[in-house]
């Protein structure tokens, strides 16, 4: 018998978590001020001051890499850590390791912040990392494997929860994303530098394979983990079907694998490649969209919190802008519609309304849930703050998709209207002339968005400041793994 309770004497690892979730809010004020100022470059291009640093092009696989990897990958590791120990009832696996993630998760994110603006890429769409970082990432993301799977192991419920078969799939995958993908060979060992072992074509695949991937398993599948247990909790509801969430899981993990070749459209990539893409890519809406209607139906019976609870008003618009954004996204991949929107900003609007209305909104609204519970307060210092918040990166976003969706449909327009005799009736320059209004609109949304941003890191620090730090005591009565759904609410 004492032997029993000495098993069960240890307390879960928030210390990992607090330290992920309060990097999430720094590396998004970071990230998302140099994609204002990026914006603003577009406008005024002397901003760059003619410094090779501060230019566009060395700017801007910086903004990408600092909003998806040091602020959307720091908030999966707080929320995966914390939601693998609640509902496997189990500490951490290996504090030591764990403790390594976010060291060289750090580490990696400065080195990016050095090397990126030096202008050490390798130069394809999402700005790979020269050859000693990317064996860094590598080394970094084994270990968080081993702490995620390992705790997955030692849980004490039967049942493994959801969430984290989503957590554990992108963990998986994007391993096996980054490997391939930079299969590189070094100049030398002395040098940053490398080459890729690709060439060509088939370069232009694995870099689409990687990079569609990388949005479907590194910014869609992991944050639906978030979705997972954060509403539920949130509302006080079990998800509103278990079967459903399985469904979505595996449909969803098939079928993005898959779609990539939609980025390749009227290129030298072989005909039949191009139509697979674009039929997954439709496939694609079906899971996507079960996986919506799964979230917001867990509020069934709950809807009235939503005038109280900002909240639960992040997550349920971030559910919203997940489902218009699958469907644009199939909607895109139709060679017609991709023949008008292929290179001109309505992508930029596209990837924002996922970027800034799904993944940010849910990131929000699950810190939001998080913070206070993991320094022991009931709630967060202000919430009429996060109702601001709220507001204001709602105003943000709808002004910076709807300006670069208007752009980019008249950019299209102008790029194929022809003369009666067959020659372009405007110049590429006369299109970016006519682009300007509506890159100060996006400007404005972006600066609105990051001033929502500023307010959520104010309203953290007078949240923790002063407050004690807790590691719980991991329940002894584990939840019943026969309901796993409703006990959910419990864990």
């Amino acid at each position: 018998m004492a032997q029993s309770l000495a098993a069960h004497s240890e307390s879960f690892n928030y210390k990992i978590v607090r330290q992920f979730a309060i990097m999430t809010v720094v590396w998004g004020i970071v990230g998302m001020f140099v994609g204002v100022w990026i914006a603003a470059q577009l406008l005024w291009p002397e901003l760059n001051l003619n410094i090779p640093w501060l230019s566009y092009g060395r700017l801007r696989p910086l903004h990408t890499n600092a909003v998806i990897f040091a602020f959307g990958g720091s908030a999966l590791f707080a929320t995966s850590y914390y939601v693998v120990q609640r509902t496997s009832q189990a500490r951490l696996f290996c504090d030591k390791l764990a403790a390594f993630t976010f060291w060289g998760w750090q580490l990696i994110i400065v080195g990016a912040a050095i090397t990126l603006p030096m202008g050490f890429t390798s130069t394809k769409e999402y700005a790979e990392l020269e050859w000693p970082i990317d064996i860094l990432i590598t080394f970094v993301w084994v270990a968080y494997a081993i702490v995620f799977f390992g705790t997955i192991v030692k849980r004490r419920v039967k049942h493994i929860y959801v969430a984290n078969w989503f957590f554990g799939s992108y963990i998986l995958t994007i391993a096996i994303l980054h490997i391939v993908n930079n299969l590189e060979i070094p100049v030398s060992l002395l040098s940053w530098k490398s080459y890729s072992v690709y060439a060509g074509v088939q370069d232009a695949m694995v870099q689409w394979w990687y990079g569609h991937n990388a949005v479907g398993f590194f910014l869609t599948t992991s944050f639906l983990g978030m979705m997972y247990y954060f509403i539920p909790k949130q509302a006080g509801r079990p998800i509103y079907s278990y079967r459903l969430s399985i469904v979505h899981f595996w449909a969803l993990a098939f079928t993005y694998m898959w779609a990539g070749p939609h980025h390749l459209m009227f290129t030298s990539l072989p005909d039949w490649t191009q139509a697979l893409g674009m039929a997954f890519s439709l496939i694609l809406l079906a899971p996507s969209w079960g996986g919506m209607i799964n979230g917001i139906m867990t509020l069934s019976g709950a809807w009235y919190k939503l005038r109280t609870d900002p909240i639960l008003k992040f997550m349920v618009v971030s559910l919203s802008f997940y489902g218009m954004s699958t469907f644009e996204g199939s909607m895109m991949s139709i060679r017609t519609v991709n023949s008008l929107s292929h290179y001109t900003d309505w992508t930029i609007g596209h990837v924002h309304s996922g970027a800034l209305g799904w993944v940010a909104m849910i990131t929000f609204g699950s810190l939001y849930y998080l913070i206070p519970r993991l320094w022991g307060k009931d709630r967060m210092y202000s919430v009429r703050l996060i109702e601001v918040h709220f507001w204001v990166a709602t105003l943000g976003v709808v002004l910076y998709i709807a300006s670069m969706w208007i752009a980019g449909v008249m950019q299209g327009l102008m790029w194929r209207a022809t003369e009666p005799d067959g020659s372009l009736t405007y110049s590429f320059v006369e299109s970016v002339k006519a682009t300007y209004p509506f890159y100060a609109i996006r400007l404005l949304g972006g600066t609105i968005y990051l001033g929502g941003m500023i307010l959520m890191a104010y309203n953290v620090f007078k949240t923790v400041v002063g407050a004690h730090p807790i590691n719980p005591m991991v329940p002894i009565d584990s939840i019943d793994p026969a309901q796993p759904a409703a006990n959910l609410v419990n864990a």
